[in-house]
């Protein structure tokens, strides 16, 4: 009769200790284990940006931008983030094609830069933000807030409402916020 020896006793022993989920989760294919934060399914809890955003039919252009960018996962994280979310008429006031362009993949560090400028870190409700403060962009650059008639700005968008998410604030503008530009 042949020898087993440690090693194999030890593999035989760690095969037959898993229960039928954990190996099931073993053999899952390895897309699923590099599946993000945004892949997890959850219909109860408070949904997070990226929720927020595809759940809203004036931000399917935003939606797309995010998906070309690559950063659908990074916007599903704890954070906190807060994001000024133009709405698709506001990508419809940019230059004819400037949109098009943008989600070739080719500009993809461009529109990367583009959707940074539209990020800050920290959960930052409405009442956080000051006349003439300025707000730095994940970016690198700068925004200034201003209030007018009781109604906040940021750069030359307008807040037209904001929404709580799991993972900060989705603040929704009327404009694109161009980085460079304040």
């Amino acid at each position: 009769m042949p020898r087993i020896g440690p090693f194999a006793l030890a593999v035989v022993a760690a095969v037959f200790a898993c229960s039928p989920a954990e190996q099931a989760s073993q053999d899952a294919p390895a897309e699923a284990a590099d599946a993000g934060m945004a892949s997890i399914a959850d219909d109860t809890s408070q949904p997070d940006i990226v929720k927020v955003a595809v759940g809203s039919p004036d931000h399917t252009t935003l939606v797309a931008a995010v998906q070309a960018a690559d950063l659908v996962d990074v916007l599903a994280n704890p954070g906190p983030f807060t994001v000024f979310a133009p709405t698709n008429a506001a990508f419809d006031k940019l230059p004819a094609g400037t949109v098009e362009d943008l989600l070739k993949p080719e500009n993809r560090s461009t529109l990367r830069k583009v959707l940074h400028h539209h990020v800050t870190t920290s959960a930052l409700a409405v009442d956080y933000f000051k006349d003439g403060q300025s707000l730095w962009m994940v970016d690198g650059g700068y925004e200034t807030i201003s209030l007018r008639d009781g109604d906040m700005w940021i750069g030359d968008a307008q807040v037209i409402g904001s929404v709580r998410a799991s993972n900060g604030w989705v603040h929704v503008i009327d404009g694109v916020l161009v980085p460079g530009e304040e």
